[in-house]
C-alpha cells in the first residue's frame, strides 16, 4: 500500500505545556444575514506561546487506491497511526478549502479521564482532513462524526466553528473515555442574522431534541443533509453523561456544557469573557452580562448567539478580534499592570500570588502569544475560487494586518509559507518574525507608538478592501472564460498582497525603531539655509503625570530635588 504523510508538517510544533495550551484560542461565527454583503464569516486566533504562525497549503489531488495517511498529533507531532486516504482531496489554504468551507477551533478540555489513548484522530487532523474532504459545512460535520466513530478521538474537548458560503455551525465534541471508541458531540446551526462565538469553554447548553427522542443514531447520520435539520448530535451524547453520573434529569433538560465541562470562575473570566467582549462591541445590550463575564454571577449565562445592532463587515469583525476589553472594567490598558505606557498585554503566567493570595491577569482576545489568526469570508454569489477569502494575519491580532488570500490559489506567499523560519529560527523574510518585531517593540511604549502602527494597519487593510472589489470582478469575468486563468490571477494577486504586507511592515519597523530610539521621539526637520544638515526635532515624553505620581507615592522624597 502506498503511504503519504499529509499531516506531518504539524510535527513542527513543539510540545504544548498545560499553561501554554489552556485558554488558548478565540472564534466568532457570523451568518450571512448578519453581514453587510451577505457573506458568511468565521474568525480564529490560534494562540500558543510555541505556535509558529504560517499559512498551510495542500493542493487538490487524486490518490491511488490503497493510499494511507499518517496521522500526527497537531499539538505535539506525536505519531498516532494511519487511516485510508480518500480517492480525491480538495485544496486547502490555511483553514479554508477550495469550496469556501472554513473551520476553526478552541480547546475546552472538559471532564478528566475521557481521553482515549488508543484513538488515531486528534482535533487538528479532524480539521484539516475534513477540509480536504468536505464540499460544505454539513459534509464537514458528517466527516467529523465518521472519522471519530471509525478511528476514535485522541484529543481533549473542543469547540469548532464550521462554515460554508450559506451556513455557519458550532460543533462541540469530547471523547468517551478509554475503551469506548468515538466521541459525543452536538452541532447547532447559527440562525441567520445572528452571530456566535466560543473561547475555550463549551457554549452549547440545552438543545432541541428531535421529536422528543435522541437524534442521529449511528445509522441515521445522513439526516444532517436535510436542510430543515438545524441541530444534530451523537446518538449517545446523553447516555455517556448519565453513565458517568454527570446528568440524571429528563433528556429535555440535558446540557452539553454543564455535563461535560461545568463552568467555574476561570471558565467565565478567562474564556467566556472573551466571547462577551466581542459581543459587547456589536450589541448594546450585553452590559447585563458583565457580572457573568467577570466571573461574579455564573448563573447569568449569556446566550449561545446574539443579534448585532448593525450588520457587520470584515472591518468590524477584525475590530472584534482586536479586543483587549477596551471600554470595560477589564480594560487592560488602565490598571497599574499596564505600566506607564498603557500596555495591551500582560506577561504570563495567568495566575500569580502575593503573600499567599492568588491574583489573575486578564485573558483578552488580543494577546501576545497568537501564532496566526484569520477571518474566513465565504460568498455564495461568486464562483468558489473567487468567493472565498482567507483574511490572514500572524502574531497579536491588535497589531496584525489581515491580508487577502483567496481560497482557490495554488501557492502561498513566501513570507507566510511553511518552512520559512520556525519558532526557534529567525527569518527576516518571515511574516511571523517581522510582525513580532513591531509588536514587541510596541509593548514597551504602547500609548506613544500605537498611533503610527494603527495608521499603517488601516492604510493596508483599507487598501486591500478596495483592491479586492476590483479583483473580484476581474476574476469572476476570467472564470467564465477560463477557470484556470482566474485561479492563476487570484494566486498572483494573493502572493503579491501577502509579500507586500510583510515588506511594508519591515519598513514600518525600521521607521518605528528610528523614531522612538532610546525613549525619545524624533521628527524630521527642514535643514535651515546655509546649514549642511539639521538635527531632528526631539521630544522626550517621559512617563506622564499619572505615572510620575505613582512613583512619588511609592518612593516618597527619594527622588525629590533638594
Amino acid at each position: 500500500m502506498k503511504k503519504v504523510s499529509v499531516l506531518i508538517l504539524f510535527g513542527l510544533l513543539s510540545f504544548l505545556l498545560p499553561e501554554q495550551s489552556i485558554n488558548a484560542c478565540t472564534n466568532f461565527i457570523v451568518t450571512k444575514g448578519a453581514t453587510k454583503d451577505g457573506s458568511v464569516m468565521i474568525t480564529y486566533s490560534a494562540d500558543s506561546h510555541v505556535l509558529y504562525g504560517e499559512l498551510y497549503y495542500w493542493p487538490a489531488k487524486n490518490w491511488p487506491t490503497g493510499t494511507m495517511v499518517d496521522i500526527y498529533e497537531w499539538d505535539t507531532g506525536k505519531y498516532l497511526g494511519k487511516i485510508p486516504q480518500k480517492s480525491h482531496t480538495y485544496s486547502v489554504v490555511g483553514n479554508m478549502n477550495q469550496h469556501q468551507v472554513s473551520i476553526g477551533e478552541t480547546t475546552f478540555g472538559g471532564r478528566p479521564g475521557l481521553e482515549d489513548s488508543t484513538a488515531i484522530v486528534d482535533y487538528g487532523s479532524l480539521i484539516y482532513m475534513a477540509l480536504q474532504r468536505a464540499k460544505n459545512a454539513r459534509e464537514a460535520i458528517y466527516t467529523f462524526s465518521k472519522l471519530t466513530s471509525d478511528y476514535g478521538y485522541a484529543s481533549e474537548g473542543e469547540s469548532f466553528s464550521i462554515a460554508d458560503a450559506n451556513e455557519a455551525w458550532i460543533l462541540e465534541l469530547i471523547a468517551k473515555g478509554p475503551g469506548n471508541k468515538g466521541a459525543v458531540w452536538v452541532a447547532r446551526r447559527i440562525p441567520d442574522g445572528y452571530i456566535s462565538g466560543h473561547a475555550n469553554h463549551p457554549r452549547i447548553t440545552t438543545f432541541p431534541l428531535a421529536d422528543g427522542i435522541k437524534s442521529i443514531t449511528s445509522k441515521e447520520i445522513d439526516k444532517i443533509y436535510n436542510p430543515e435539520v438545524e441541530t444534530v448530535y451523537a446518538f449517545d451524547v446523553i447516555d455517556v453523561a448519565r453513565n458517568h453520573g454527570w446528568f440524571s434529569g429528563d433528556d429535555k433538560d440535558f446540557s452539553f456544557s454543564d455535563s461535560y465541562a461545568p463552568l467555574d470562575f476561570s471558565g467565565a473570566r478567562f474564556c467566556e469573557a472573551r466571547v462577551w467582549s466581542g459581543f459587547n462591541m456589536v450589541n448594546s445590550q450585553m452590559g447585563k452580562y458583565l457580572d457573568y463575564a467577570m466571573g461574579e454571577n455564573l448563573k447569568n449565562r449569556m446566550p449561545l448567539w446574539i443579534k448585532p445592532d448593525n450588520k457587520l463587515g470584515v472591518k468590524e469583525i477584525a475590530g472584534m478580534m482586536r479586543n483587549y476589553y477596551q471600554g470595560t472594567p477589564m480594560d487592560m490598558t488602565k490598571d497599574i499592570g499596564a505600566g506607564p505606557y498603557g500596555s495591551t498585554v500582560r506577561w504570563r503566567p495567568m495566575e500569580w500570588e502575593v503573600d499567599g493570595v492568588t491574583y489573575i491577569n486578564e485573558r483578552a482576545i488580543s494577546t501576545q502569544q497568537t501564532g496566526f489568526s484569520f477571518i474566513a469570508q465565504s460568498r455564495s454569489w461568486l464562483p468558489d475560487p473567487v468567493g472565498g477569502i482567507n483574511w490572514f494575519g500572524v502574531d497579536d491580532t491588535f497589531y496584525t494586518v489581515y491580508s487577502p488570500i483567496y481560497c482557490g490559489i495554488t501557492k502561498v506567499p513566501e513570507t507566510f509559507a511553511v518552512g520559512n523560519g520556525d519558532i526557534m529560527t529567525f527569518s527576516d523574510n518571515s511574516a511571523f518574525w517581522v510582525f513580532n518585531q513591531v509588536s514587541n517593540f510596541a509593548y514597551t511604549r504602547t500609548r506613544i507608538i500605537n498611533g503610527d502602527i494603527q495608521k499603517k494597519q488601516a492604510e493596508l487593510e483599507d487598501g486591500y478592501a478596495k483592491e479586492t472589489v476590483t479583483v473580484d470582478k476581474t476574476a469572476e469575468s476570467l472564470y467564465k472564460k477560463s477557470p484556470a486563468e482566474a485561479v492563476k490571477y487570484l494566486t498572483d494577486y494573493s502572493v503579491k498582497a501577502g509579500n507586500s504586507t510583510v515588506k511594508q511592515w519591515k519598513e514600518l519597523y525600521r521607521f518605528l525603531f528610528t523614531k522612538y530610539l532610546d525613549g525619545n521621539v524624533k521628527e524630521k526637520a527642514e535643514v535651515p539655509k546655509n546649514y549642511k544638515y539639521h538635527v531632528p526635532k526631539l521630544t522626550q515624553p517621559g512617563y506622564g503625570d499619572e505615572w510620575n505620581r505613582i512613583i512619588v507615592k511609592n518612593t516618597g522624597d527619594q527622588f525629590r530635588e533638594k
